[in-house]
């Protein structure tokens, strides 16, 4: 069980990753492995901006943003994973590709997302990273993430 001061909230998150609203998708780290895996929550609320068009009687969580919310989390684990001093403060993880993606069930309104990702391998600056979202224990989607690191 992870202690509460393990627990990395939006403050802290928002010092790691360039994104904000509306378009943060990580609401807190909820447990870190350094260089292994992390496990993230993103709460998705009724009143997110896409709803108004995704879809407007039926709302559901659009794809390419849970995958923005797994390769988010990528980045967390990245750059949290990489020894201290060895990213400047300008280093940026991009998103390169996404493989071998799965959307097993939809995710709407109220629904916690609970996003688990592991460090694969490190190839000439191509990270790679297996990602798996779910709702109430449920696999919704899953993917493999590639990422590289910018100035």
């Amino acid at each position: 069980m992870q202690d509460a001061s393990d627990i990395i909230d939006v403050e802290k998150i928002k010092t790691l990753l360039p994104h904000r609203y509306p378009f943060l998708l990580i609401d807190r780290v909820l447990e870190v492995k350094k260089g292994q895996s992390i496990k993230a929550l993103k709460n998705i609320s009724f009143n997110e901006p896409f709803f108004q068009g995704h879809f407007p009687n039926k709302s559901v969580m659009p794809g390419v943003l849970i995958i923005e919310a797994m390769a988010q989390a990528a980045g967390l684990l990245g750059t949290l994973g990489i020894e201290e001093g060895k990213l400047s403060k300008d280093s940026l993880f991009y998103l390169v590709g996404v493989d071998k993606v799965r959307f097993r069930k939809p995710a709407g309104p109220g629904d916690q997302l609970i996003i688990d990702v592991e460090f694969i391998t490190l190839k000439r600056n191509i990270w790679k990273f297996r990602a798996s979202a779910y709702v109430d224990s449920k696999l919704v989607t899953s993917a493999e993430i590639l990422t590289t690191v910018m100035e």
